[in-house]
């Protein structure tokens, strides 16, 4: 636990939040703004700052438990679809430095805007030159 972490206090009860779903390793909340209703986030309750820092088997339960939550909250919101967002540092977007996925539910129209393409033309020499460097790590 990290004792100036906004998530690590939802977690011991110090701040008050909307619980949807609690076990041993995780803690599933309501967003307190959402960017649609049912807007949800599955937060580990060790704390990790990111992906890079979580522990494989939390890794490992995260989407089984996203994909029986999702299906419940689509279907209690009448979603049509759902984003799975998470973001690592803070020029991905990430402003609360304990991983958390967000479950988002969308209708159609809703005109939630999450990410956007570059639209950038790239070209196949400058992919295969992406991907060397990728596997050369």
């Amino acid at each position: 636990m990290n004792k100036d972490c906004i998530f690590c206090k939802i977690i011991k009860g110090e701040i008050p939040s909307f619980t949807v779903y609690e076990d041993d390793t995780f803690k599933v909340i309501l967003d307190r703004f959402p960017a649609a209703p049912g807007h949800a986030l599955i937060i580990p309750k060790n704390h990790a700052s990111d992906m890079f820092e979580l522990p494989e088997e939390t890794a490992a339960k995260l989407y089984p438990l996203a994909q029986k939550l999702g299906a419940k909250i689509k279907v209690a919101v009448e979603a049509e679809g759902m984003n799975i967002v998470q973001n690592n540092g803070e020029v991905a977007g990430q402003s609360v430095h304990h991983f958390h996925l967000h479950m988002i539910p969308r209708k159609a129209g809703d005109q939630i805007i999450l990410n956007k393409s570059s639209n950038g033309e790239t070209t196949l020499e400058e992919l295969e030159a992406v991907l060397k460097k990728i596997q050369g790590c």
